[in-house]
């Protein structure tokens, strides 16, 4: 194999270990086998170019001609000419695809489903990455600049990502950006020969010119990997679109039964109320007397691990009709059926189905399923909501403050699986909520006391430029500086709702929307809102809303309405907005700079609650405990080998008759190490006389392992020059008294490079070599040989 073959696949090699860093942002990750094969075409045609040989212009458009008929056969077959060559309508298609590819990275969470745009803008990015580093790497000879497309293959999904595993995809990065120089810095010293030794740093007046490209090579991969820690630090991170739950595929290739995985939509929500246009999501149309208090819910977070809420794993079924009674609401409370219409945005696609809460019946086309816990509806096969136009039946539940102050205890299932909370919660938690409920009769009493006390009582800002909070404290921080958005109020009475004993959850979906002129309710991306469920029994799951400015009060929870101080969510206030989910209302709580502001930025849903939860699963535990194990490893190496090489030729050697010549080899050699390893670099052409005489002079041994050096010396010459070199026991200790020596007088630094990092590990990679070439010269001499016939002149 040539060296620019080798080059050749090296340079694929990297683009491909620095192209995994993309896979935690898409699900499934079958984009990468795609892009290797593609990727191995075309990096085999430069091969073949540059074998003609092509000129270099030449070569680089024969690989960008191949790469274009790659992903016009890959993903406009139908739209090319014979299926293969791209005309006006495969142009078109393929721009078509990049600009939902476009759309759909705005839209959807991490990890995002893989959609025919997304994976054309993933296998289409690692091919011009490729390209650009097999062109600078291969045919311009210069690997080092072939970092810069690595670095922003890297980088962008470094920035792109929520961290977890990102420095495994940092190391694999690296890595290959390191092998690809190593591999070019071999086959340029392999056209001046091998290298068998450099001058000393002392005493040779100017270092060794082998030494020249080993020092670029360190330190511009030093610069590179620095850069690589330091740039995604700048990156924006980007979420994903309107309250998306498909990012974990949660309806992709489900089939006819399973399970959806936890997904946390919450990801977004800010996104949604930071938009600068209010963009129509949903419009309905609805025989509600009362649409005011309409919101449309479209998945429920039940599992609470202190850091955030998200969907527990559920088991999902085919959509039943109709369905069944809510969980624990039974035949005394008063409840009117309504029937909604709602016609979907042709841009908003969503896998999770906004209905109104509890639904009792849905009309919709398209492949769903049923997740009977949540009663919601999650797409299959890839269908989600664009341009979906779908009839919900639902109940308006309309329980009285009697009802639910005489609720009984909760079924023993319910209480254990919706009352938990981790260790890790801070105290003031629940210390604060026993104090906001004291002198409450019960649990509806305790529920409506933490409501008022979030949404009036207790001085609570709707503010979306509350600073981030993270670590274990930062629910302490929101209950303290009393400021935050709808999640951080949803998450913190949930949370608290359970301290008391009462289930609870959090729902994520839409607020009311606005009356349009033409009786119907549009619901815009700013009423995106989360609200907590608590369970009373008898009643179900019921909705309250702590969130100061937004959405309605439930009227419910209104013990005497005619004499309460509270806003009647039946009827808006003359000075609220007519959007009562697209913006703060007029009030002490809403400052003049949040008007002007329209809800700008907020933090995001994870920063209000703590870190920590239950602890890691052993299972992170082990694999961080075994990740950590291999990299010490890997960095003790080299003393390991060391350490062993040195043993074996002091001592195994010498074993039977003292003195062999095997022996004396092993410790001239072992001696020659030590002092390469501490900074005295080998100099094969000099005779073992002038060599010890170097080593002493360099070393500054002194007079005992002088004459120890200068014994080895002798010893080696009496086995090359002698025809019956005389016994000479003891110099295994002449060989620790030099190594003695040469430690006594190197400073602290050197020791412990020469302990560490030995230079004499560069044997390892010349045995490695001449084994390799043993290997192919052992195969070449069973290849038949082929004889030409001789021409003959005529």
């Amino acid at each position: 194999m040539s060296g620019r073959t080798r080059l050749a696949l090296c340079a694929a090699a990297a683009t491909l270990m620095a192209a995994c860093a993309l896979l935690p942002l898409v699900s499934p990750a079958t984009w990468i086998v795609q892009a290797s094969l593609m990727l191995a075409v075309q990096s085999g045609v430069g091969v073949a170019a540059r074998r003609v040989p092509l000129a270099r212009p030449l070569t680089v458009a024969a690989q960008a001609l191949v790469t274009l008929l790659l992903l016009t056969l890959v993903f406009a077959r139908a739209q090319a000419l014979a299926g293969l060559l791209p005309g006006p309508a495969a142009f078109r298609h393929l721009a078509d695809l990049l600009r939902q590819g476009g759309q759909d990275v705005g839209r959807y969470a991490i990890p995002a489903p893989l959609s025919d745009g997304i994976r054309l803008m993933l296998i289409g990015g690692v091919l011009v990455i490729g390209l650009i580093v097999d062109t600078l790497a291969v045919t311009l000879r210069s690997a080092a600049p072939a970092g810069l497309p690595l670095l922003a293959l890297y980088s962008v999904a470094a920035g792109l990502s929520d961290g977890g595993s990102a420095w495994l995809w940092f190391l694999l990065a690296a890595a290959g950006y390191l092998m690809l120089l190593l591999v070019e810095g071999r086959d340029r010293l392999s056209q001046w020969g091998r290298v068998f030794s450099g001058a000393s740093r002392a005493g040779a007046g100017e270092p060794g010119a082998a030494l020249a490209p080993i020092r670029t090579g360190r330190r511009i991969g030093a610069v590179a990997l620095g850069v690589a820690l330091v740039v995604p630090l700048a990156l924006p991170g980007m979420r994903g679109g309107l309250l998306d739950a498909a990012g974990a595929g949660a309806g992709s290739g489900i089939g006819g039964g399973g399970t959806i995985s936890a997904v946390n939509p919450l990801v977004s929500l800010r996104d949604s109320l930071n938009v600068d246009e209010d963009r129509t999501v949903l419009t309905l149309r609805t025989n509600s007397a009362d649409a005011s208090d309409l919101y449309l819910r479209i998945v429920s977070l039940d599992d609470f691990d202190g850091t955030t809420w998200k969907p527990s794993q559920r088991h999902i079924v085919g959509v039943p009709d109709p369905f069944p009674a809510p969980s624990g609401l039974d035949g005394a409370v008063r409840r009117t059926e309504i029937t909604t219409s709602i016609a979907a945005a042709d841009w908003y696609a969503q896998d999770w189905l906004p209905m109104p809460y509890p639904p009792s019946g849905v009309r919709i086309d398209g492949s769903w399923r049923y997740e009977p816990v949540g009663m919601t509806l999650v797409g299959d096969h890839g269908q989600n909501t664009r341009g979906l136009t779908y009839q919900v039946k639902s109940l308006e539940v309309q329980p009285s403050a009697e009802q639910l102050a005489t609720a009984g205890e909760p079924p023993a299932v319910v209480k254990r699986e919706y009352t938990k909370v981790p260790k890790a919660l801070p105290g003031v938690v629940a210390n604060t909520a026993r104090a906001v409920t004291a002198g409450a009769a019960n649990h509806y009493e305790q529920a409506v006391k933490l409501q008022d006390w979030f949404a009036f009582d207790g001085g609570f800002q709707y503010d979306t430029q509350v600073e981030a909070g993270t670590g274990s404290e930062a629910i302490s921080r929101f209950l303290k500086d009393k400021r935050g958005f709808c999640v951080h109020f949803s998450f913190a009475m949930a949370a608290m709702a359970r301290t008391l004993g009462i289930p609870a959850r959090v729902a994520v979906g839409f607020a009311p929307g606005t009356p349009g002129g033409d009786g119907t309710v549009l619901v815009g991306l700013k009423d995106a809102h989360a609200w907590p469920e608590l369970y009373f029994e008898g009643v179900g799951w019921t909705r309250f809303e702590p969130t100061p400015t937004r959405g309605t009060v439930p009227q419910y929870t209104e013990s005497d309405p005619a004499n309460t101080t509270l806003p009647n969510p039946a009827v808006p206030s003359p000075q609220a907005s007519s959007r009562p989910s697209a913006a703060p209302s007029t009030t002490t709580d809403c400052t003049p700079q949040m008007k002007k502001l329209q809800e700008c930025p907020s933090p995001s849903a994870q920063a209000a609650l703590p870190t920590g939860g239950d602890g890691p699963k052993w299972y992170a535990v082990a694999g961080w405990a075994l990740g950590g194990l291999v990299v010490v490893v890997l960095l003790l190496s080299p003393l390991l080998w060391r350490t062993r090489r040195r043993a074996v030729r002091l001592g195994a050697h010498g074993r039977g008759e003292a003195g062999a010549p095997a022996h004396r080899l092993a410790v001239w050699q072992e001696m020659t190490d030590t002092a390469w390893d501490f900074g005295i670099f080998p100099d094969e052409s000099q005779t073992p006389r002038k060599t010890a005489a170097r080593i002493v002079r360099l070393g500054r041994l002194d007079p005992p392992a002088a004459a120890s050096a200068h014994r080895l010396a002798d010893a080696l010459e009496q086995v090359l020059y002698a025809p019956s070199p005389r016994p000479m026991p003891g110099l295994a200790e002449d060989v620790r008294r030099v190594v003695a020596g040469l430690r006594g007088t190197a400073s602290r630094g050197a020791r412990l490079r020469a302990a560490l990092a030995p230079r004499s590990a560069a044997r390892l990679t010349w045995a490695f070599s001449a084994r390799w070439a043993a290997l192919r010269s052992r195969v070449t001499g069973l290849r038949p040989v082929l004889r030409r016939p001789s021409r003959q002149r005529g």
